[in-house]
């Protein structure tokens, strides 16, 4: 922002409350589909796999489990599947210290975490601090909703603010996808998606792109074929894709454990492959525990 003359701190003054005063969303919605997508071939022998250091899981994934002492025990399993790296939702009634140590212990780094857009600066100068104590390397927007064209705009214009001064403590600031912005019409075919791409600077944000919510916007815009539509919008937007929420997608649509829905990840990771993969579903149907010990052999096993 300085570089076009503009004081970013100055700017985010009255940037954020324009933001909060159109009303952001912080909460995931689900959007069913019923399009069949290519079936999840059995691992083959032959490929890369995913290495371990680049596994990671969305602890919302686990939210129903992570109360009190719940999160000691939650975190200690993950470390006992094999997980190295999570990213924070939220930091359930502990300070940001307190959970560093928590991690520390068990030999788990907090790699990114979901944080919505900052509803004033003191609030983004907090969320920046605890993501240095914690240890962080990327910090993601995970949610925002309008069928306004200039919100879309001007939350583009304070996440460029957030994460030039975000950059400053060596954090990558980045957008975390669902299919809305792909399919909501903001008038003459214009989508929130095509606002982000063109307005993000692909210099100061990165992507996180949900894979199941990218196959569902395929789905949902009528994609001859939803896994190439998740692909062209990695490949195609200006914006670097630096990690993956993988997470799989039942036949109707619904959430589900990775490698029992129908979503083939191969052909994404050989297109494109990201700096971490992030193990996720939104509603687990038998425990989050088994979910994320599904994921984490799923995606060792994986081979592309």
């Amino acid at each position: 922002m300085e570089e076009k003359g503009v004081d970013r701190r100055s700017f985010l003054r009255g940037a954020v409350v324009a933001g909060v005063a159109a009303g952001v969303g912080v909460g995931l919605a689900g959007i069913g589909g019923t399009a069949a997508v290519a079936a999840t071939p059995v691992a083959q022998a032959a490929g890369r796999a995913v290495p371990p250091g680049l596994i990671s899981i969305q602890l919302y994934t686990l939210r129903s489990i992570m109360r009190g002492e719940g999160v000691d025990a939650t975190l200690a399993s993950l470390a006992k599947f094999g997980f190295t790296k999570v990213e924070l939702a939220g930091l359930y009634g502990r300070t940001a210290g307190a959970m560093r140590s928590t991690l520390d212990s068990l030999g788990i780094t907090p790699s990114s975490s979901h944080d919505g857009i900052s509803a004033t600066p003191a609030a983004l100068e907090t969320k920046i601090a605890n993501a240095v104590t914690l240890g962080q390397t990327h910090i993601n927007v995970p949610y925002l909703v309008s069928s306004s064209a200039d919100d879309w705009r001007r939350w583009a214009d304070q996440m460029n603010a957030e994460a030039a001064v975000a950059r400053e403590s060596g954090l990558k600031y980045g957008y975390h996808n669902h299919a809305h912005e792909f399919t909501t019409d903001l008038g003459g075919g214009l989508t929130p998606w095509d606002i982000f791409t063109s307005r993000l600077d692909p210099k100061l944000v990165h992507l996180e792109v949900d894979l199941y919510w990218a196959v569902t916007a395929g789905v949902g815009v009528g994609a001859v074929d939803p896994i190439k539509f998740a692909i062209d919008t990695i490949l195609q937007a200006p914006q670097e894709v630096l990690q993956y929420h993988v997470k799989d997608r039942a036949e109707a649509g619904d959430f589900a454990d990775l490698g029992t829905g129908t979503i083939d990840f191969a052909p994404i990771f050989q297109a494109h492959t990201p700096k971490e993969f992030i193990v996720e579903n939104d509603q687990p149907d038998v425990s989050p525990l088994q979910t994320a010990e599904v994921g984490y052999n799923y995606l060792r096993t994986l081979r592309f």
